[in-house]
């Protein structure tokens, strides 16, 4: 048999067996796609980790993907903002607090870590709620835990969380009323948190678009599960990250939404990391955020596809979120 003709055999059988693989030779895709991932990651990032991670079914319905002891209590850190711009939008609801409301930002209240307000150096001006909220969600400022605080004293904040269902998330009050620690939550309370903000039960349609406008804005947090991503594919995820240390080690969070191309929320996730290694280290090459990277690429290409029941309603039963069309501006 002459080489050409060994050749064109090959070829045809390569072609005849192009579209057979075996179970163990498919790639996954979907849910079980999202597990492989995590479960890797997880192992490679090393620490502890407590997770869960939904998505909506055929019906719509949201499901668990992966509940990896999703009802641990932890730390928060800074993931807990969104609890706590929570308490002050319900406030605001109620009609006893403002997003115009101003409050002045004198150098005493001023503090340090992640943020803006510290950046400063000279102070006194007299600012919005609705700009240290910003601050807060898009840069997780520091000092605007503490101008929440002003407005929803610790213990009236844990009253809000309690009376919204919320059983182990709270702030955790100190001696002065109008401060505290960012306190504990679960990944449970945290998706379920998410979830309501995302179909707008959680606060007024309103408020919930207000928070979600912030967390979704391409400013914000991109190291973790957004760093793979285009910017159209950004504007699709409401995201926060929380990093800090405690005697187990070193702690990075992050949980946030995926949505749709026309908005509608399909995607949890609430990734608490705790006892890893790395002190010191807060940017892309941590471990843990470079795992979070890797799952929120996972989740993206695996997000479910949107029910039929779904993608023709339009009512509010169906509440959708776009985030405003970003485009550059060269001043002016």
């Amino acid at each position: 048999m002459s080489r050409r003709a060994a050749l064109g055999i090959g070829a045809a059988a390569a072609v005849a067996g192009a579209g057979v693989s075996s179970p163990a030779q498919a790639a996954l895709s979907g849910p079980a796609a999202i597990r492989k991932v995590y479960n890797k990651e997880k192992v490679k990032a090393g620490g502890v980790w407590h997770t869960h991670i939904a998505a909506i079914d055929a019906t719509g319905t949201i499901a668990p993907i992966i509940e990896d002891d999703a009802d641990h209590v932890t730390y928060g850190y800074s993931v807990q903002k969104l609890f706590v711009a929570t308490a002050v939008m319900d406030k605001i609801d109620r009609g006893e607090l403002t997003l115009g409301t101003k409050l002045d930002l004198t150098a005493g209240i001023i503090l340090g870590g992640s943020g803006i307000y510290h950046l400063h150096r000279v102070w006194g001006d007299d600012i919005t709620v609705a700009n240290f909220l910003t601050a807060m969600l898009l840069v997780s400022d520091n000092t605007a835990v503490r101008m929440c605080g002003r407005v929803v004293p610790a213990l009236e904040l844990n009253e809000i969380l309690a009376a919204k269902g919320f059983v182990h998330t709270r702030v955790e009050p100190v001696a002065n009323p109008n401060r505290f620690f960012l306190g504990t939550t679960t990944p449970r309370e945290t998706h379920d948190m998410l979830w309501r903000l995302a179909n707008k039960t959680l606060l007024s349609p309103e408020s919930c678009d207000f928070l979600l406008s912030i967390t979704r804005w391409l400013n914000g947090y991109h190291d973790g599960v957004r760093r793979v991503m285009s910017s159209k594919e950004r504007e699709r995820v409401a995201t926060k990250y929380g990093a800090d240390f405690n005697t187990l080690g070193e702690s990075r969070h992050e949980a946030g939404i995926m949505f749709s191309a026309d908005g509608l929320p399909l995607l949890t996730y609430a990734m608490f990391a705790e006892g890893l290694g790395e002190p010191l280290n807060y940017g892309a090459t941590h471990p843990a955020v470079e795992a979070h990277a890797k799952i929120g690429r996972t989740l993206f290409d695996n997000l479910p596809a949107v029910p039929a029941t779904l993608s023709t309603a339009r009512t509010s039963s169906v509440p959708r979120t776009l985030p405003k069309p970003f485009s550059p501006v060269n001043g002016g």
